[in-house]
């Protein structure tokens, strides 16, 4: 009986331990004998004691690694350090368990020598401000690489770019310059926009003065022209009636002389009479005429 007790105790004690779960996410890489056997996704499995057994967990979510900086030299012999963050996932854990040794290690590695491969390729300038080119190209060589090592790489960054003391203090003494320039250029550009809006201003302002002074000259040429207009339309009228009324020549010297006596009624101490004095005679004629008829 107690041959049994302890013969039921060794069973549980090694088929228990047989007995595995799976979890989501992970993969199991059995071997049988010391060879691979197959690969356990999630679920429930039983492996033979003593003759089957677990080489590797792996983990199938994406992983991210953040590499050490490391030291580069461009191709203008300046040296910087460039630390990356390199995003992978295991497609195949067979080729990722027996495909390399140290899987993270190499990949750090051959992210490494990547990197001062593209770097040495570039200058300092184009350093600086071609990430995206050099995340592109990391990332195509380095998935390449590891494909045989069932990695899949997703996505390269390169996470900081630090340059000698010495070369960022002259960025940044260029960069001040360089808004300092700028700052110039906008200042001149509005003093110029702003000469150019003050004389377009005075330009509209005279263009106005002129055609303003031009129709008020016109305004008083048109009422001197009608003014005149008007007086010769009058003399014209008068002289009609004269003539309607049939006005001899003794008529008009008798006005004439009305129009004499008038004046030298007045303040003035002067008289123009005719050159002509024979004319005064006449009149003085026809004057004594009236008068008898009278």
């Amino acid at each position: 009986m107690e041959f049994f007790v302890v013969l039921l105790i060794l069973i549980c004690i090694i088929v228990i331990p047989c007995i595995k779960i799976v979890p989501q996410s992970k993969a199991y890489v059995i071997e049988r004998l010391g060879s691979f056997y197959t690969i356990w996704h999630n679920g429930v499995h039983f492996k033979i004691p003593f003759i089957d057994r677990i080489s590797n967990m792996v983990v199938l979510k994406e992983m991210v690694r953040d590499f050490d900086p490391q030291p580069v030299i461009t191709k203008d012999n300046v040296t910087m350090q460039i630390d990356t963050v390199v995003y992978f996932q295991i497609t195949d854990p067979k080729l990722y368990t027996y495909g390399v040794e140290y899987p993270i290690s190499a990949i750090e590695s051959l992210t490494a020598t990547t990197l001062r491969n593209i770097i040495g390729d570039l200058e300092l300038d184009q350093t600086l401000t071609s990430r995206d080119i050099i995340n592109t190209k990391m990332r195509s060589i380095l998935d390449e690489a590891t494909d045989p090592w069932g990695i899949k790489v997703n996505r390269v960054e390169v996470k900081n770019i630090l340059p000698p003391r010495d070369i960022q203090d002259a960025m940044e003494k260029q960069m001040r310059a360089e808004r300092e320039r700028r700052e110039k250029i906008l200042q001149a550009e509005g003093e110029k926009k702003s000469s150019i809006l003050i004389a377009e201003g005075e330009k509209e302002s005279a263009i106005l003065r002129a055609e303003a002074d031009k129709e008020a000259r016109i305004k008083r040429a048109e009422g001197e022209a009608e003014a005149l207009l008007k007086l010769k339309t009058a003399e014209a009228e008068g002289l009609k009636l004269l003539k309607e009324a049939k006005v001899d020549s003794s008529v008009l010297q008798l006005k004439s002389y009305e129009t004499l006596s008038k004046v030298a009624d007045g303040q003035s101490t002067k008289i123009i009479l005719p050159a002509d004095m024979s004319q005064v005679a006449s009149f003085a004629t026809v004057l004594s005429e009236t008068m008898e008829k009278k």
